[in-house]
């Protein structure tokens, strides 16, 4: 049931419709009617409860009734006490609409039409409670999403011209350096330039434990300074930041509806037609009107309507507190029944640093000379591989000069003109293409192979390898022991893939793969019905992303692939993913509880109240504790409030 309130709000994450908006237009969105408004704890609607009761005590002692029939206090209250339920009715009628409100007057009409107006006030006094109630639970879930937004200061302080300046947070500039004193909340992303700290980022990252900073260190708007004071290099501002898009991530869930919620306002609609039609077929053959009553009272869907986006935004904001930032209902929605997960590896499984680990030579030419060869090539790129190189030169002090002319090509490696010979720094498939004669390929080995040439000829190969992520294990794990399938897609050589999959218990890799190939694999699943994550955090990722049923780029990756993913985690820890993907479960879990609870309820109802053993008031007693209950299952999913977390914080153990 939603009665709308008289208040309206139409600023920042309150604003937006309030969930029973979904009950109310059962099919179409929130946002297409003006009248949806949020619901609150007001003063009004309690008086208006306590005047539908006392009206109701009167009626039933009979306190005063000039007429013999018809009870003038039970006509005047129920129709004044239940005017937002007829006013709304009205509205739906004027647009032809079928909703709660209007089963409800019609069966509020027919009590008052037999007499029953003790039942009648009793029914009305139910549901504005339930109003009431209902408001208290979703404002719970907005206040729950609106803390958030308390978590940036609003002023702070600035090196300016040698001076200190405290100033407005909106006001700081990209470049300034801040000042963040110990117990402050740091106001932008930036990094570290001096000082030394632990920084509290459970509200970003959520790892209960402080991280150290130190110089050259990342730090985030919204956390927390906690020890020493540290100078930022602010880098991000306001709704560039990570809390920022954090906030803008939970604003458009707001906005988006996931295809369940159309589902689920569409039953609720079904249901409504549903209660009508059981109501009249009850009266053709019962011709008992207390019974008929009854069969359009016990029917509920407001649980459904208003509990599936409650549940959504909760989701959405839970997880935007554990680091994942989701950009839309939709996308929840996908994660829900994801069956199979591609994987990056270089910058997704790895650390994304690789180091040079070996030089095989050509024979007649030195080590040294290969690497001052390709740091030459690679000394203007910034593809891992190449930047490994380069600082490999640069450790055993190699100098090495810049190439006339570069060209990356993607996914196979450069070409570049050095003192006017041409130079090839990458994979096997490149210097192919040239036509370079290569040696045979070597056993196996556990890291990247870059063939290195010059003037055509072949010079040698770097062995180039990277670390795996200490979350890249456990998160694979736990995603097959969720039944998903998880396939590693890389650019890497065969033997490369092969190792990094049986490290990680990888079954299915896919080597050697270019962009284009990528893409198009992904798209191959897509058409065949599977819901796909792509994981990635590199621009030659960012086609894949896109073409993924769900695009998922690591935050510490390019723009471009941040940009391209519907879901973005907020640093690199893939076990991030794997809790996202058990909220979107739980979500879907929560979702079909509902679904399910409020058909059986509402079937069994009917059946009863068609029958006889259910009166009017119990139907409405009924009706109002299943909504409440599917509503609260919702509730479930919103995230902690500020102060339960930092209670929760102030309790933990220090560990040493």
């Amino acid at each position: 049931m939603s009665v709308t309130s008289e208040r309206h709000d139409s600023h920042g994450l309150t604003g937006e419709a309030h969930p029973h908006s979904a009950c109310a237009s059962c099919g179409e969105s929130a946002a297409e009617h003006d009248h949806d408004h949020e619901h609150g704890f007001e003063i009004v609607e309690v008086l208006r409860v306590v005047f539908v009761a006392l009206a109701a005590a009167a009626v039933w002692f009979h306190l005063w009734e000039p007429f013999h029939r018809v009870s003038v206090i039970g006509l005047a209250a129920t129709l004044i006490g239940g005017y937002p339920i007829f006013k709304e009715a009205f509205e739906n009628v004027v647009e032809r609409r079928m909703t709660m409100e209007l089963s409800m007057t019609i069966a509020l009409a027919s009590a008052l039409a037999i007499g029953e107006f003790f039942t009648a006030l009793v029914i009305t006094a139910f549901v504005l409670a339930a109003e009431i109630l209902e408001g208290l639970t979703v404002g719970r879930g907005r206040r729950a999403i609106k803390d958030m937004l308390n978590f940036l200061p609003q002023t702070a302080s600035v090196l300016r011209e040698g001076q200190t300046l405290e100033v407005a947070t909106d006001t700081i500039l990209p470049g300034e350096i801040v000042l963040i004193r110990p117990g402050s909340r740091i106001p932008v992303d930036g990094q570290v330039v001096s000082g030394h700290s632990f920084v509290e980022e459970a509200a970003i990252t959520g790892e209960p434990m402080p991280s150290e900073k130190i110089a050259g260190g990342a730090v985030y708007a919204g956390t927390i300074n906690q020890t020493g004071t540290l100078q930022v290099l602010a880098e991000h501002l306001g709704k560039e930041t990570t809390f920022g898009k954090i906030i803008e991530a939970v604003e458009r869930a707001e906005h988006s509806r996931a295809p369940i919620q159309k589902t689920a306002d569409r039953l609720a609609g079904y249901l409504v037609y549903f209660a009508l039609g059981a109501a009249v077929l009850t009266f053709l053959i019962t011709h008992n009107i207390r019974a008929t009553i009854s069969v359009v009272i016990v029917a509920g869907a407001c649980g459904i309507a208003a509990g599936t986006p409650l549940a959504i935004l909760g989701a959405i904001g839970r997880a935007a507190r554990q680091g994942s930032i989701i950009k839309g209902g939709i996308y929840l929605e996908a994660l829900g029944h994801l069956d199979t997960v591609f994987l990056d590896k270089t910058g997704t499984l790895t650390y994304g640093m690789p180091l040079v680990t070996e030089i095989n030579a050509a024979p007649g030419i030195s080590e040294q000379a290969i690497l001052k060869t390709a740091a030459s090539a690679e000394s203007g790129s910034e593809h891992p591989l190449g930047r490994a190189i380069v600082r490999a030169a640069e450790r055993r002090d190699i100098s090495f000069s810049h190439p006339d002319y570069f060209e990356y090509r993607i996914g196979r490696g450069v070409l570049s003109l050095i003192r006017g010979e041409q130079t090839v720094v990458g994979n096997r498939t490149l210097l192919t293409e040239l036509g370079i004669d290569l040696p045979q390929r070597t056993a196996a080995t556990p890291g990247t192979e870059v063939l290195v040439a010059q003037g055509g000829r072949y010079l040698g190969a770097i062995l180039v390898t990277d670390q795996l992520r200490d979350s890249s294990a456990p998160a694979v794990k736990a995603l097959t022991d969720m039944g998903i399938k998880v396939v590693l897609l890389t650019g890497d050589a065969k033997t490369v893939a092969e190792a990094v999959a049986d490290r990680l218990g990888i079954i299915q890799a896919h080597s050697e793969l270019l962009p284009e190939q990528k893409t198009a694999f992904i798209a191959q699943q897509v058409s065949k019905g599977r819901t796909v994550a792509m994981l990635g955090d590199g621009i030659n990722d960012a086609p894949a992303l896109s073409e993924a049923t769900v695009g998922v780029a690591m935050g510490a990756g390019t723009d471009v692939a941040r940009e391209s993913a519907d879901v973005v985690l907020i640093g690199n820890d893939l076990m991030k993913f794997v809790e996202t993907v058990r909220i979107a479960r739980n979500c879907r879990r929560i979702i079909f509880q509902n679904f399910y609870g409020t058909l059986i309820v509402d079937t069994i109802g009917i059946g009863l109240a068609a029958v006889g053993l259910l009166n009017p008031l119990l139907a409405a007693f009924i009706h109002v504790a299943s909504e409440l209950t599917f509503i609260l299952n919702s509730t479930r999913l919103l995230p902690p409030s500020e102060k339960s977390e930092t209670a929760s914080h102030e309790q933990a153990p220090v560990q040493v």
